[in-house]
């Protein structure tokens, strides 16, 4: 089931250049995922009770998730706090969420096939915090345009209940594909190592781009060969390759939030790289990589336009975010316009 919006009027435009589309999507996209279109949700539970313990607690509470629109549906879910720096309450006060699905959903519901989703959610009740949710979504929008080895990400509006049935509060988030769903969807599997994968085991021409496009962002907030210690390869990123494949990984990026272009207040860069804020860019490229990231570069440039066009299709981003976010991207777009950008952008390989 294609997804019959501007999406996918701006994905038929994208994918006249074979160098950056990747395979041909294997599997069918599961409901949820099959449209663009915003959800309405009701999440209800002992919501404070998550919230209050999710600096020190992943132990899931019982609550429940409805649907509402023309297919009103109700399902029992077990919801836990995730993430890292988002826990903290210092830094937000309602944290990302994951949803499990206790019970299998019927052949019906608009969650059919889903076992387990992430939940990214508001991290403050302002409503400035909404357009950070929002500017994130778009940041996987984007990289949709170039690959479908890519999460798919569904925008929901939120009315977030206690288990008495008293109101709390009512925001936008945003489901991201599981990982394993995505890897389906591309004829893929995902790749499972607590190992520092070599850099020769990545595809280069798909490592390339995955480089170029945290650039674009502003993100540096990743790494696509290792993961925290004891923690799964890799950090901020999924590896998936053919069924039993040692070699050959299509690194797939996540989490943006401390991007250059979303620019949440929360943000800062990595301890390691030193640069005065998460709007500056510094290129971390592999020098092996150059000569894909060259022809990544130029398939980028002349996407301009319709990668673009994705920040002026995200629903209810206000102009001035809009305005902020395009102008970004278009620093990145004017260095790499002509070959002399493109090589002193390379010059930081490592």
């Amino acid at each position: 089931m294609g997804r019959m919006t501007l999406w996918a009027a701006l994905a038929v435009a994208a994918l006249t250049s074979e160098a950056l589309a990747g395979p041909a999507c294997a599997a069918q996209t599961k409901p949820l995922f099959a449209s663009d279109e915003v959800i309405r949700l009701t999440i209800k539970g002992p919501i404070p009770v998550l919230v209050q313990r999710a600096a020190t607690s992943e132990k899931p509470i019982a609550g429940s998730l409805a649907v509402q629109g023309a297919a009103p549906e109700t399902l029992p879910v077990a919801l836990s706090a995730r993430g890292i720096t988002r826990r903290q309450q210092d830094v937000c006060t309602f944290p990302p969420i994951r949803v499990e699905f206790p019970q299998k959903p019927p052949a019906t519901s608009l969650f059919r096939g889903q076992k387990r989703l992430k939940l990214v959610t508001h991290c403050r009740p302002g409503e400035g915090f909404q357009q950070y949710v929002l500017l994130e979504y778009a940041a996987y929008k984007l990289y949709n345009l170039l690959t479908p080895a890519s999460f798919d990400v569904r925008l929901a509006k939120i009315d977030y209940v206690d288990s008495d049935g008293r109101p709390i509060i009512s925001r936008i988030g945003y489901f991201i594909e599981d990982a394993d769903d995505m890897a389906r969807r591309n004829d893929m599997t995902r790749f499972r190592t607590k190992s520092r994968v070599p850099v020769a085991q990545l595809n280069a021409h798909d490592a390339a781009r995955f480089v170029l496009f945290q650039n674009m962002i502003g993100n540096l907030d990743w790494a696509m060969t290792a993961g925290p210690a004891g923690t799964d390869c890799c950090h901020n990123a999924r590896l998936i390759g053919a069924d039993g494949a040692t070699t050959n990984f299509t690194p797939v990026p996540y989490d943006f939030d401390f991007s250059g272009m979303v620019d949440a207040p929360y943000a800062t860069p990595p301890a390691q790289i030193k640069i005065p804020n998460v709007r500056v860019r510094r290129y971390r490229g592999y020098c092996r990589h150059n000569e894909e990231a060259q022809a990544v570069a130029a398939d980028l440039s002349a996407r301009r336009t319709s990668l673009l066009a994705v920040i002026g299709a995200i629903p209810q981003l206000d102009a001035p975010m809009r305005q902020k976010a395009t102008a970004y991207l278009g620093g990145f777009f004017d260095q790499i316009g002509s070959q002399a950008g493109v090589a002193d952008l390379l010059k930081a390989c490592v």
